[in-house]
């Protein structure tokens, strides 16, 4: 059973006048006063814990009840330490910016890209540039068709202040349907045999 997410009570804490016991081993043990419950937990020097108050009666466990909150800390911790936080890097480009300038940025955008985080793509005006931004947003399509292969792009090219930005996100691989996986496994017929050669002629008597 499912250990209630709530402040939980234990042992004197526990004052319903009947439970449901869940001995050490997983066993139910019937229900029994509180009393009762607490004295089978001090026997074999464990706590009672209310594992689910909203049940009718209250179930309690006899467990070690220090142990299981370091076990829990323990996942907890393990469970923190797993989670990766998505980061949104920027990529900056000028409007004027040369083919190599441009094949770098692709570069690291992929990189960031596959290892996981969102890019902002921002293409910054200087001077009277400013006056022609379809050139930034020309510059923007042609970075999203580069790095098509890994993101997709959440939110379209905007103006913000003297800059023209786009947001993409690492792009998720769908698994393939069953069905057609089955049709790229299907094995091929067999070649058919080839048709008998014609029977030789008669020899001439």
């Amino acid at each position: 059973m499912a250990i209630s997410k709530q402040e939980l009570q234990i042992n004197e804490e526990i004052r319903d006048r009947e439970v449901l016991v869940i001995d050490a081993d997983g066993e139910k043990r019937g229900v029994m006063s509180a009393k009762d419950a607490q004295k089978l937990a001090y026997d074999q020097n464990l706590d009672l814990v209310k594992i689910a108050p909203q049940a009718t009666p209250p179930v309690c466990r006899v467990m070690d009840y220090g142990k299981y909150c370091f076990e829990q800390q323990k996942r907890e911790k393990e469970a923190r330490k797993n989670q990766r936080v998505v980061e949104i890097k920027e990529i900056r480009m000028f409007s004027a910016i040369d083919t190599h300038d441009f094949e770098t940025k692709v570069s690291q955008g992929k990189k960031f890209l596959q290892g996981g985080d969102k890019v902002k793509v921002s293409v910054r005006f200087r001077k009277r540039a400013i006056a022609h931004p379809h050139l930034g947003e020309e510059l923007l399509e042609r970075y999203r068709d580069e790095i098509g292969d890994v993101a997709v792009v959440d939110k379209p090219p905007k103006m913000e202040g003297r800059a023209i930005v786009m947001f993409m996100s690492p792009k998720q691989n769908k698994p393939e349907k069953p069905e057609k996986a089955a049709k790229k496994q299907k094995p091929q017929k067999p070649q058919e045999a080839p048709a008998e050669a014609a029977a030789e002629p008669a020899e001439e008597a």
